[in-house]
């Protein structure tokens, strides 16, 4: 597994996760080791239509699961770097 290299204000954090290639889909799971309160393993599964994002909940003793089309997953990838606000994408169908 590499190691990535820490941010300089988490500079004792490390991060671990696992890729996997199945035949449908590719698989991420993103471990939380670091955490001071340590979370659930989650787990991303990419398909050709969508993705689905998974963690077990230990209250419920169950998997939680929350399907993102390809459309959302491209919202979310651009909210990330954005000032709070409402924003519109356009497609290249709209310019």
């Amino acid at each position: 597994m590499k190691r990535l290299r820490p941010s300089a204000n988490r500079a004792n954090l490390t991060h671990m996760f696992t890729i996997e290639h199945e035949f449908d889909a590719t698989v991420v799971t993103l471990i939380d080791d670091a955490a001071q309160h340590r979370q659930e393993d989650i787990t991303i599964n990419a398909f050709e239509d969508c993705i689905t994002i998974e963690q077990f909940d230990e209250r419920t003793k169950s998997v939680q699961k929350i399907t993102l089309s390809l459309a959302q997953l491209a919202d979310l990838t651009s909210a990330l770097n954005l000032p709070e606000g409402v924003y519109r994408q356009r497609t290249e169908d709209e310019a």
